[in-house]
């Protein structure tokens, strides 16, 4: 019998919030991007807009902005709908999604910059 696998839920990856959503920031995910929950995702900064995070961009989204807390698919046009954990949260390291490619180094200077945001990760099973 073939294992069967469930992708990972909002309780897989967030493990703290504050109140009142107090986490939690309403976001606009540009054009272009298909955003799954746990993906790290950084604003550009001539829009505003969140795009997944690239360590070696130069438009603003090489900074870490946030965490998605849900999937967001503005393949076609840019998304108002978006949320993100943005600050005073406690995230689990296997849930989030690294862009391909990203290095031991860049991951966690990435990390570094969650934290100073207030989004820690923690390792979790």
């Amino acid at each position: 019998m073939p294992a069967l696998t469930q992708a990972n839920t909002l309780g897989d990856l967030l493990k703290y919030e504050a109140p009142n959503l107090y986490s939690r920031d309403r976001v606009t995910v540009a054009a272009g991007q298909n955003l799954e929950l746990g993906a790290v995702v950084g604003t550009v900064t001539a829009t505003a807009k969140l795009k997944r995070f690239d360590p070696s961009a130069t438009d603003g989204s090489q900074v870490p902005a946030g965490v998605m807390l849900a999937d967001c698919d503005a393949s076609l046009i840019d998304r108002d709908d978006g949320l993100i954990v943005a600050r005073h949260a406690i995230v689990a390291d296997y849930a989030l999604v690294w862009p391909s490619g990203i290095t031991p180094a860049e991951k966690a200077a990435a990390i570094a910059t969650l934290t100073s945001l207030g989004v820690l990760v923690r390792q979790s099973v």
